[in-house]
Formats: structure tokens, C-alpha cells, sequence
């Protein structure tokens, strides 16, 4: 049944309503006298503190509120409350009675006295747990994006600086400047292994560095032995023996010593420090260790390129130059004589009776020969001669700026180095060698080609070997 339009509608008001209403309301409602103690509270407000109503009668409302609360309640909301009559939504923390927390907004208004009543504060509480909580999600996630920015800029940055390093010196020199701006360190520092097996410090500042005892429990000796991140969070660390006062005198308050791993084993150590005891969440341990990682491949790809460059140079089995290396000293030698007018040499060593050798005692004495051979050469030649495996059992002698009568010299120590018995072979194996000379001197003509050079000093070498081996032939271009 519908009613007239003009026909007002009557509304149930009796009493018990707003009774209803106001306990029952879904938000808290309470009354304060001027001083501040409760004179009224809703089933609500009662419930979500976890006190009956007739407890709140007559309670002073700061003793509701946690610590902080009190503060602003006293500094802050009675204050303003007095001045303009009225407070919106001022955050409190109330205490349950079992000691949680209820996060509430309150909007409370001051009602002067008339005829009998007097001054009372009216004020609506809002439960903002959930709100608080969703603040407090909004703000982690924050926080999270911008420390997923700032890990992404930093890795992006490192890539570029490692990318960039040709050498190990220059990479240990960008890796101590990213860790150190990247976590605000006081100081940073890389250490690498050295050929004794001694952290040697190539790059940055680290102050406990030598005062420290050498023994095998310093921070970067056991993130080096252990291949594991040493975190020391504050001093007096008993991990370390005088480790605390090291750092007392060194004014380090904390320190963080990552290992650089290279193909399963650690080489080296990345430290940083701080003035200050910090601590070292989980965000920290994992831009640490990415870092280091990061930094370790590049060096893992440093070292493979040096010893790819150390094979093409010199000969794996003896260590001498490879021809490579003798074309280029080759070539140096070539622009010296240019400037200076002096002559240039280049010596084809053959080995005779070599191939009996191999053939009667087996390769691996011919190897232990030909490394003989070639210490027996860097030992007679001249300190700033050359000396290389062509390959096989020939070798190359390049003497620059030399005479040829001093050329002969070398020569002929070459061929008397041969004559003592070899220690890798049993007496009476006799082991000479043929060496041919091809000499060039400026004042005879354009510099030839290392290949022509050499094509003379082989031909030398030859005829050293028709004319009955174990003598010198020199060749002039």
C-alpha cells in the first residue's frame, strides 16, 4: 500500500531508539567533565577497551591513553580543545584492558554550561586499527620500492663501473667507491690474495688494517677462509681476539667483510666500515653479497683475459716468449736502430739430436730438455735480449742495439751453454745446438720485415748444420 505524496512520513523517535542508537553505535561515545574524567560511555567504547561502563565512570581519560597519547593529549589536544572549542580527528592510542592497542580517531567538542548542566566535553571515537594498518602497508611498500630503486640504480651503476675495469687495480678501485656510497660506509676497502697467499690491500681505506694480529681469525681472513659474509654489528665481538679494541682505537663502531669468490674459491675480501654499531638487515646482507658476486665475475673475467693474453705471449711449457712477442720485440728492436744506428740480431737456435732423445727416453724428458735449454739461455744472454720458443726444439734470441762482433759473443756463450751434461737426460746422450745469425745494421739499408730477419737466420742456422752443427753462422742482410 503506497501513501500520498504529500502525506508525511511518521518516524519510530521513542526513547529506546536513541537509546539504541547511542549504545550500540559503531563508533564509541563518550563524556567528559572540564577536567577531562569520564561522566558517560557507550556499550561500544566500553567494549572496545575492554572495561565495563560503570569502571570508566568517574576515570580520568589520559589514564586510557598509552604514553605518547598522554603527551598530546596534555601538549597538543587540550590545548587547541580550550581555544577553539572543538578537536577533529586527533589520533590517540588507547589501552585495552589486557594491554593491546586500539588506534582511534577522536572528534570531541566542548559544550558550555546552561541553566543546571554543566560543561561537559562530547567525543566520538573511530576504531583506525585497520586504516593504521593499511597506512602502515601503503609505507613498507614504499619504503620497499624505493629500496628496490635505489638496489637497481646501484647495480646498474656497478655494471657500468665493472664493465669498464681493464684491470684488476682499476675494478678494486670502482668496487670500494660503489660499496662506500651505496651503503653510506665510512670507509671501504678490497684486499686480494697475493702470489704468498697474503691479503694484500689494492684499493680504499681500511683503518684496522695492520693493527690487527695476523692470525687467522681477523673479519676478512675468515670471510676469506670460510668464503662466507662476516657481519660485526657493534664492538666486543668475541669471535675475534683483540678484534674490540682494534676497533675502539680505529673508531670503527661496525664492519662488514664480504669474500670474492672466483670459481668456488675466495681471492679476496670487499670491507666496510662504519663509525657507528648498526644493524644488518636482510636488504643490506643481499645488495652485499650481489655486489661482491658481481665484482668477483668481473674479475674471474680479468684474469681469464690476462692468462688468454700470458698464452699467446709466452710459451706454456718453458715460459719464454712466444714468436708472437719475439715479432714485436722484433719490431721495437727495428725503430731503435732507426733512432740510434746500432745493429739488430736475431738468433735461430736448433737443437741437435734432439729427436733421439724423444724417440729413446720418451716426450716427457724431451720437456724437462727443453725447459733446461731455455733456463740455460736466459741465463748467458744479455739482460735486455729476448729470448723465445719458436716451437719444437728451435728457439729465438733477439739482441738489439748490438755490434756485430758482440752479436758473436752472445752466439757463441749459446752454444757453449750446451755443452755441459743435462740433468734430465743420462750422460753420454750428447745435446748441442746450430745457430744461425741474421745481423742487420741501418747503414746497410731499409729495415727489413721480422719475417726477412728471420728467414736469414734460419738459412744461417742451416748452413751451421751442413757445416758439421754444434757452431754459430752468421747471416748479413
Amino acid at each position: 500500500m503506497s501513501l500520498p505524496a504529500d502525506e508525511p512520513v511518521m518516524l519510530d523517535v521513542s526513547p529506546d531508539l536513541f537509546e539504541e542508537l547511542y549504545e550500540h553505535a559503531p563508533c564509541g561515545y563518550l563524556s567528559t567533565d572540564a577536567d577531562g574524567r569520564i561522566v558517560r560511555a557507550n556499550q561500544t567504547f566500553a567494549a572496545w577497551i575492554g572495561r565495563s561502563r560503570d569502571a570508566l565512570l568517574g576515570t580520568s581519560l589520559p589514564e586510557l591513553l598509552a604514553v605518547g597519547s598522554q603527551l598530546f593529549y596534555e601538549t597538543r589536544y587540550q590545548p587547541v580543545l580550550q581555544l577553539q572549542g572543538e578537536v577533529r580527528e586527533a589520533a590517540f592510542t588507547f589501552l585495552h584492558a589486557d594491554g593491546t592497542a586500539l588506534s582511534a580517531l577522536v572528534n570531541s567538542t566542548k559544550v558550555e554550561a546552561a541553566n543546571d548542566r554543566a560543561a561537559e566535553i562530547r567525543i566520538a571515537v573511530f576504531d583506525s586499527t585497520q586504516r593504521r594498518d593499511y597506512e602502515r602497508e601503503l609505507l613498507n611498500a614504499r619504503r620497499a620500492a624505493e629500496l628496490s630503486e635505489t638496489r637497481v640504480r646501484v647495480l646498474q651503476e656497478a655494471s657500468r663501473a665493472f664493465g669498464a675495469s681493464a684491470t684488476e687495480e682499476v675494478l678494486a678501485l670502482a668496487l670500494a667507491d660503489t660499496m662506500r656510497r651505496a651503503f653510506s660506509a665510512t670507509t671501504s676497502a678490497v684486499l686480494i690474495l697475493d702470489a704468498e697467499g697474503s691479503l694484500e690491500l689494492v684499493a680504499g681505506t681500511y683503518p684496522l688494517h695492520g693493527i690487527l694480529p695476523t692470525d687467522d681469525r681477523t673479519p676478512e681472513l675468515v670471510a676469506v677462509g670460510d668464503a662466507q659474509l662476516v657481519l660485526i654489528a657493534q664492538r666486543s665481538a668475541d669471535s675475534f681476539a683483540a678484534l674490540d679494541q682494534a676497533m675502539l682505537s680505529a673508531r670503527v663502531g661496525a664492519l662488514c667483510a664480504a669474500p670474492l669468490v672466483v670459481d668456488g674459491l675466495a681471492v679476496g675480501a670487499v670491507i666496510t666500515t662504519f663509525a657507528r654499531p648498526r644493524d644488518f638487515d636482510p636488504d643490506f646482507i643481499e645488495l652485499q653479497e650481489t655486489l661482491a658476486r658481481q665484482a668477483a665475475q668481473t674479475l674471474s673475467r680479468l684474469r681469464l683475459q690476462r692468462e688468454l693474453v700470458r698464452l699467446a705471449l709466452y710459451d706454456p711449457l718453458t715460459g719464454l716468449a712466444s714468436r708472437v712477442l719475439v715479432e714485436r720485440s722484433l719490431e721495437h728492436a727495428f725503430a731503435s736502430s732507426r733512432r740510434n744506428g746500432r745493429g739488430v740480431a736475431l738468433m735461430l737456435v736448433d737443437l741437435d739430436g734432439f729427436k733421439a732423445v724423444n724417440d729413446e727416453l720418451g716426450h716427457s724428458t724431451g720437456d724437462a730438455v727443453l725447459k733446461e735449454v731455455a733456463a740455460r739461455l736466459s741465463e748467458i744472454v744479455r739482460e735486455d735480449d729476448v729470448v723465445g720458443r719458436f716451437g719444437g726444439d728451435e728457439f729465438l734470441v733477439v739482441c738489439q742495439d748490438v755490434d756485430e762482433s758482440a752479436a758473436m759473443l752472445v752466439a757463441d756463450r749459446i752454444v757453449a751453454a750446451m755443452h755441459p751434461d743435462f740433468d734430465s737426460v743420462a750422460s753420454g746422450i750428447r745435446i748441442t745446438v746450430s745457430v744461425g745469425v741474421g745481423y742487420y745494421l741501418p747503414t746497410n739499408g731499409p729495415a727489413p720485415t721480422s719475417e726477412t730477419l728471420f728467414r736469414v737466420a734460419d738459412a744461417a742456422m742451416y748452413a751451421s748444420k751442413d757445416a758439421g752443427k754444434d757452431r754459430v753462422t752468421i747471416e748479413r742482410l
